[in-house]
């Protein structure tokens, strides 16, 4: 159910919002596929300078989302060279100076942190993060971790020889960190899942033990989203998930879902009859600003088969990707077409 001191369909962000340009350049950015090991060279500002500069531009993101009327607002994931790696490098038993290579979803070579002795979390990374967001909104808030099953994916594993015991640790690593953001004040933790989509066998095998055990003991609403990939990287996707009904069991209270720019058919929310579902309404692929209009009906087509009060609204995911006004005038549209949706349900 969703949360009562929420409005009904209430409004978020999966995650990211677009950084500044004076802060990194954008079409280094863009030039490559997500980072999985650190990308310093992406950041403009000189180290010395670089945390300063990153708070003032999470304000602004802070600032763009509560403009736009978002009920539950993220950091912009603005501190991040990707969702991914910034937690990912963090950790012990990670080799991040002479990485790994694997396939990535879309079957290139990638490098990713290489696995070579235990993981273990030896200390909060994105708790400074949520603190800082926890000041400066009075406004339910969320942080977002990568999930264990994507990270055990992303690295090269040269000391488990098993998928499955890595994932473990990996989301013992993660249950730290979230009962952490958790005694911050972040109303919801969510667990970025992505490679769950990409792997459907591995994961009916350990994708939901991993993140029951990630999620253990986390109070409050939690969620794990699942996607596609990003509008920038992959322009045709599919428009079902191989790996979705599956999640109706594991811990989480809502599934966040890409359902804009693959047009997905929605009839698949039937088959998580138990989860609160966050709906991808805004096309990231698509520069256009959706009209209210569009995103409205975009609502009515998940409400044709999911009750308003099981229902969240969000765009599709990798909106940090997005020019800052384009990005700011989407939620502008996502929040206004979702008040009229809302005012014609309580009428």
């Amino acid at each position: 159910m969703a949360d009562p001191t929420l409005p009904l369909l209430p409004t978020t962000v999966v995650g990211s919002y677009p950084q500044p340009d004076w802060l990194i350049d954008r079409e280094m950015l863009i030039g490559h596929s997500p980072p999985r090991v650190r990308m310093r060279e992406v950041w403009r500002v000189d180290e010395r300078f670089l945390e300063a500069a990153q708070d003032d531009a999470t304000r602004l993101a802070i600032d763009d989302m509560e403009r736009a009327g978002l009920d539950i607002v993220s950091d912009g994931e603005i501190r991040r060279e990707s969702y991914f790696n910034r937690f990912a490098t963090a950790l012990s038993g990670i080799d991040i100076d002479q990485p790994g290579i694997v396939l990535n979803r879309r079957g290139n070579a990638t490098p990713v942190p290489r696995v070579v002795g235990k993981v273990v979390r030896l200390r909060p990374v994105e708790l400074r993060d949520a603190e800082f967001l926890r000041r400066h909104s009075r406004r339910a808030i969320k942080m977002t971790l990568p999930g264990p099953f994507t990270m055990t994916q992303l690295a090269r594993d040269e000391h488990y020889g098993d998928e499955r015991a890595l994932a473990m640790d990996y989301a013992d690593a993660v249950n730290a960190e979230a009962r952490d953001l958790k005694a911050a004040g972040v109303d919801f933790v969510q667990l970025d899942e992505p490679y769950l989509q990409a792997h459907p066998d591995k994961a009916r095998r350990y994708g939901v033990e991993a993140i029951d055990r990630a999620l253990d003991g986390i109070a409050g609403p939690t969620i794990v989203h699942v996607c596609f990939g990003y509008a920038y990287v992959v322009k045709d996707k599919p428009s079902g998930y191989s790996f979705l009904p599956e999640l109706d069991r594991c811990r989480a209270a809502q599934i966040s879902i890409e359902a804009a720019q693959p047009h997905l058919d929605l009839g698949i929310l039937a088959a998580l009859p138990t989860k609160t579902m966050m709906v991808g309404v805004l096309d990231l692929g698509d520069p256009a600003i959706e009209t209210p209009a569009t995103v409205a009906a975009r609502l009515g087509e998940a409400l044709a088969h999911i009750a308003p009060e099981r229902l969240v609204v969000a765009p599709d995911c990798g909106m940090k990707y997005l020019p800052r006004d384009v990005a700011f005038g989407k939620l502008v549209a996502m929040v206004e077409g979702t008040r009229q949706v809302r005012a014609a349900l309580v009428r």
